[in-house]
């Protein structure tokens, strides 16, 4: 069966609100209700759906595991209660119907190493620590003790078995004596009750193996590595102890195509090039070869998404999809039949629904209900009396008219590509052109945004600004033609992209050619200076956090956790090289041209940061604010490549507000 699957779903936002919604403009939320933490969250159901798990906050402000009944939602078993700010349940896993998995990972240590893992019965009973992090004494206060059994930080949860045993899959991490991140990986069963453990395969495995993929029986069957700038995969029968190349190219460059899943029959399931975009194809490993006609194919986006496939039976159910914003596409006509109901009662908004492990038994649905104004809700379906249940909001204290609606576009950057932008308006519809934000996103090899709700750009929108978010070239998802043509372009034609995008908000009548800021974290941070520092013109101010400021840096700082392989290949491939590009490489480094970058400029940065290290912002601060009085520098002494604490981020953003009340909106 073949599904040719491009179903923008922004066409449901027509229906959305009432004119006198349309009309309101509601009082500001304040700027933790964006941003203080998602109040429900990892909601899972049990294999069999008789129970559902999430974590919740409390109304003291300490975070829950807890279980209910799909049958009486209201009964509720708190299993675990994070009495420390410092201790976060971060996944949560059922293992059987009786027994669940929890990890837990400690808030004041950023780096690898600290992240605990748990098992417990569902009624709170025979909790065993699996796996230990960095937590030393901290540990007896999550109500753990350490037994010699228990694993230490080179491990780590990997999925659960579908079998109905006790046992987990864990990944044993390797380091070599070069890079802070692990080398390759070996994956291992694990009981939960005895805590034994045994290899998940035998024999030998291929050097620097980092990913893997288990089949229908959990077992570990295709391998992927990168060595020497080559991306090579591996698979093997279940029965042989030998792997065998299924793949091997130059990464980036040569046309492979990438392992994705197995379904319940065994059959491989491959993302290849299709008509310039990825497509989802069937792979037999028999024959050694990859069908002719794709299964799925997704034009305009390369294919993102995942099965839903019925763990007793072995049946593939269907596929959550990503085009514009997401979709499901069944092929189970019960499933179908059930998504067309739930849609038909809950209008306006994507709700991607799952099924149990058992899906067939399950008596119950879980929906995920989320729109551009609306944050995400879980929900139960009863499959037998069609009633739904609420099981709680991620941000329940926003409503719909305190937000902008958000809409997806095409728009020509300046050679004539075609640039995909998603913008969201202010909320209340004000008229005529308004302050604007050029929204940049990190990586920069990944996809920035989506239709759905989006944190940043609903508070920005909130506040009163149009939010531009370009899927500047370079980005990922949109084909390969997109992806490439960003090859070695930082703060070249993928920094034209970004004035590209003000320039046709502003011809749009949506974004006032004089109050537009670019604000970005990670490559969105290089970006912002970058764009300030060769666009003075166009963009009045920018917030930066976590940001590249020398691109040379990026290959020489010891402080860095980049790791050689991608240092010495995949970077060079897709930045450029440090030799070969220095004068690029000058051109093209904010550090290099603070002095030029007079306009007002907000940055922030995390002390443990080891992905783009704190010489970044350091070096740049102190040069740029030689000749630029109006520079504010944060630094949060507990934060890494981004905010994990929510007191941070509320924090900043609430410094981000004043900053661009006065340095943008009210600006003359």
């Amino acid at each position: 069966m073949r599904s040719s699957v491009f179903l923008p779903r922004l066409a449901l936002i027509a229906a959305l609100f009432s004119p006198a919604l349309q009309a309101a403009t509601a009082s500001l939320p304040p700027v933790a209700a964006f941003f203080n933490g998602a109040e429900i969250s990892n909601v899972t159901l049990s294999p069999k759906g008789g129970y559902v798990a999430s974590t919740m906050a409390l109304s003291d402000g300490t975070q829950a595991l807890v279980i209910r009944e799909t049958a009486d939602p209201t009964k509720l078993k708190v299993i675990t209660r994070n009495a420390m700010d410092n201790a976060r349940v971060t996944s949560v896993h059922w293992i059987n119907e009786q027994r669940i998995g929890f990890t837990v990972k400690n808030m004041q240590i950023e780096f690898e190493g600290n992240w605990d893992e748990f098992a417990v019965d569902r009624d709170g009973e025979r909790r065993v620590h699996l796996i230990a992090g960095n937590w030393g004494h901290q540990q007896e206060s999550i109500g753990s003790r350490f037994t010699n059994r228990t694993l230490t930080a080179e491990y780590g949860f990997f999925d659960t078995t579908h079998d109905d045993s006790d046992d987990i899959l864990v990944e044993k991490y390797v380091w070599n004596h070069t890079d802070r991140a692990p080398d390759h990986s070996r994956l291992y069963r694990l009981n939960t009750r005895t805590q034994i453990l045994r290899s998940a395969f035998e024999g030998k495995q291929p050097e620097a193996v980092k990913d893997w993929i288990t089949d229908s029986k959990d077992v570990p069957r295709v391998v992927s590595s990168m060595v020497k700038g080559r991306c090579i995969s591996y698979f093997r029968n279940p029965e042989d102890t030998q792997w065998k190349e299924l793949n091997n190219g130059v990464c980036f460059t040569d046309q492979r195509f990438q392992p994705l899943f197995f379904d319940g029959a065994n059959t491989l399931f491959v993302r290849a090039n299709y008509k310039n975009y990825g497509a989802l194809f069937r792979y037999d490993l028999k024959a050694m070869k990859m069908d002719d006609e794709p299964i799925v194919e997704t034009p305009g986006f390369d294919f993102t998404g995942a099965p839903e496939i019925d763990r007793a039976t072995g049946k593939l159910l269907g596929f959550q999809l990503h085009t514009d914003a997401g979709t499901t596409v069944w092929l189970d006509p019960k499933l179908k039949a059930e998504q067309a109901k739930i849609d038909a009662a809950l209008p306006g908004t994507i709700n991607t629904v799952s099924c149990a492990q058992d899906c067939s038994a399950s008596p119950v649905l879980l929906i995920a209900a989320v729109s551009d104004r609306q944050p995400l809700q879980y929900i139960l379906y009863n499959r037998g009396t069609g009633a739904m249940i609420g099981l709680g909001s991620t941000q329940p204290n926003i409503t719909k008219a305190q937000v902008g609606a958000r809409s997806f576009h095409h728009y020509k950057a300046r050679d004539g590509r075609s640039i995909p932008v998603y913008v969201t308006m202010p909320a209340g519809k004000p008229s005529g052109p308004q302050a604007a934000v050029v929204l940049v996103h990190g990586g920069p090899q990944a996809r920035g945004s989506s239709w759905e709700w989006d944190s940043e750009a609903a508070f920005l929108s909130s506040r009163g600004y149009v939010v531009i978010q370009p899927e500047f070239r370079g980005s990922t998802g949109f084909g390969a033609d997109h992806f490439r043509a960003g090859w070695r372009q930082w703060g070249l034609s993928m920094q034209d992209d970004l004035s590209d995008a003000a320039l046709w908000a502003v011809k749009q009548g949506w974004a006032d050619s004089k109050r537009i800021a670019l604000m970005g974290a990670s490559y969105g941070g290089y970006a912002t200076l970058m764009g300030l520092i060769k666009e003075p013109q166009l963009f009045r101010c920018g917030v930066e956090w976590a940001g590249v400021t020398d691109i040379n840096l990026m290959f020489s700082s010891s402080e860095s956790d980049s790791p050689e392989e991608w240092l010495g290949y995949g970077a060079r491939q897709l930045i450029g090289d440090p030799e070969k590009d220095a004068e690029q490489f000058r051109r093209t480094s904010p550090l290099l041209r603070a002095a030029e970058l007079k306009q007002p400029l907000l940055m922030a940065h995390g002390a443990q940061d080891r992905r783009v290290p704190t010489e970044h912002a350091r070096k740049f601060a102190d040069a740029v604010k030689a000749s630029n009085p109006n520079v504010s520098y944060l630094m949060y002494n507990n934060e890494g490549h981004g905010w994990r604490h929510a007191e941070n981020s509320i924090d900043f953003w609430g410094k981000v507000e004043v900053f661009l009340d006065k340095n943008l909106k009210h600006a003359n």
